[in-house]
């Protein structure tokens, strides 16, 4: 049975109605990328970088639901009998709220915090504000979004990497594929013999053996549907061969 891997973008997300700041009228249009998501940008004004992320936050929670390609992906997580590993570089939590487990947000959650003194991670649905305690601490302005701005490590990269290298499928959905280190998951994906597909509203890179276009809510469902069944079918010969 096929060990796939999935990385999500912000085009599965952006049919939900969550902007994307690579659009022209995303949500980041306005905002220089150095003055809200890097760790000096924090530094040098926190309540700034703050009330950004409040409001990103505030609009997740929004009347903001999963669409028909989270829905596909969790379904297709429930029921296919090989290994399967989500990655995202998306902060939302559509993919958990459409019934995915074990989601490997690389760049963080835009629903948790964490603590900068003991590291500790929260959940969390409100505003921060310059007088919001730390549940651990109890001390203002340590709490920071639990987000990987640019310039910080991404997380799960070992466990990435691991699953990289034991993939038979790359699918990459709703990302561009140029952004590092996601953009260098093709070829290590490739490196180790596996297919790679991209499934994404704008044209391929060139990187992917197979690019199909279209909108994430149509094209994610019938692609796993079609795998889905071919795997299932695959493993009940087997079963009947025995």
């Amino acid at each position: 049975m096929e060990s796939i891997v999935v990385l999500t973008g912000a085009g599965i997300s952006a049919e939900s109605g969550l902007a994307t700041f690579r659009d022209a009228d995303g949500l980041w249009q306005g905002y220089k990328i150095e003055e809200v998501c890097t760790p000096t940008a924090f530094k040098s004004d926190p309540a700034k970088v703050q009330s950004f992320y409040n409001q990103r936050r505030q609009e997740l929670q929004n009347n903001i639901q999963p669409n028909a390609a989270h829905i596909a992906l969790a379904e297709f997580a429930r029921q296919y009998p090989g290994r399967f590993t989500l990655i995202t570089q998306n902060v939302d939590n559509l993919h958990e709220r459409a019934g995915s487990e074990k989601v490997l947000h690389m760049h963080g959650e835009l629903l948790k915090v964490r603590c900068q003194r003991t590291f500790r991670v929260y959940h969390w649905t409100s505003p921060i504000l310059p007088s919001t305690p730390c549940p651990c601490c109890n001390q203002t302005k340590t709490l920071r979004p639990h987000i990987v701005w640019f310039d910080e490590i991404p997380f799960y990269m070992l466990d990435i990497n691991e699953a990289l290298q034991q993939c038979d499928r790359f699918i990459a959905i709703g990302t561009s594929g140029q952004v590092q280190p996601a953009a260098s998951f093709v070829e290590m994906a490739k490196s180790c013999n596996a297919q790679t597909v991209s499934l994404n509203y704008a044209p391929a890179n060139g990187d992917f053996e197979q690019h199909i276009q279209g909108l994430a809510s149509q094209i994610v469902p019938d692609y796993f549907g079609q795998l889905l069944s071919h795997a299932v079918s695959q493993k009940s010969h087997k079963q009947h061969l025995m």
